[in-house]
């Protein structure tokens, strides 16, 4: 169990109604166990997931099919260089912008089998 565990997102995946919601709650817990400073809240209808308080991993819940998550540096892009190589992840993270990408799994065993690159991505990444 994971210190950095913040109630309002518990009540939130409590009441969510999504087909691969099981997928969801284990990936939350992997991306706060990548990081002890990384916290959550709950921002664009979704968990969020923040470092030194810019929101950097959000959970898009609108697909149904798949999981997706948004690495990003903020709500808005920033100008300041950012110096990472998604290509060190095989092909883990999808770049859809100059600071952003996606992870996308598609099922629980997807998920599982990457976990551990899975939380290697979250903790560069916060830290980029």
């Amino acid at each position: 169990m994971t210190l950095n565990r913040n109630p309002a997102v518990d009540a939130f995946l409590e009441s969510l109604d999504h087909p691969l919601k099981p997928v969801i709650e284990s990936l939350r817990l992997a991306v706060l166990d990548a990081d002890g400073a990384i916290t959550e809240r709950i921002k664009w209808k979704a968990p969020s997931f923040c470092f030194d308080s810019v929101d950097r991993v959000t959970f898009n819940l609108r697909p149904l099919h798949h999981v997706q998550l948004i690495f990003h540096r903020g709500a808005k892009a920033t100008g300041s260089a950012f110096d990472f190589d998604p290509s060190t992840w095989g092909g883990l993270l999808e770049m859809i912008g100059k600071d952003r990408g996606q992870v996308i799994f598609p099922s629980a065993e997807a998920a599982a089998a990457r976990q551990d690159d899975f939380i290697g991505l979250v903790r560069e990444w916060v830290r980029a």
